[in-house]
């Protein structure tokens, strides 16, 4: 089971800090991914961590201002999102995959094989 939390309202400019939490899963076999959905548009990857030797990446649209990070024993995911923007605003999931290279990162929500239901963010300018 993955389940997300975090999500809220703020104004523009602010942050939040969204966790994922997994416990039933070993969590350096696995990459993790943080996507969004917003409305009307289509479910986008915008940042995800390997396994083992927790690689990061970014799409250009959050970099500078999200980070992803890992707590391996705490089993939790976390995406600090700063400086956040109005067109942030979307429904943020977090998913997961097998990785056995210990060392893949990929924004393709078709690889990911276990998500979370979702959390609400919401931008007010």
């Amino acid at each position: 089971q993955v389940v997300e939390s975090g999500g809220g309202l703020v104004q523009a400019g602010g942050s939040l800090r969204l966790s994922c939490t997994a416990p039933g899963f070993t969590f350096d076999d696995y990459s993790w991914g943080w996507f969004r959905q917003a409305p009307g548009k289509e479910r986008e990857g915008i940042s995800c961590i390997s396994g083992w030797d927790s690689t990061t990446y970014y799409v250009d649209s959050v970099k500078g201002r999200f980070s992803i990070s890992k707590d391996d024993d705490k089993k939790t995911v976390y995406l600090q999102m700063n400086s956040l923007k109005p067109e942030d605003t979307a429904v943020y999931y977090c998913a997961t995959q097998l990785d056995p290279t210990g060392r893949l990162v990929s924004t393709d929500s078709a690889e990911y094989d276990y998500w979370g239901q979702g959390t609400q963010v919401t931008v007010s300018s």
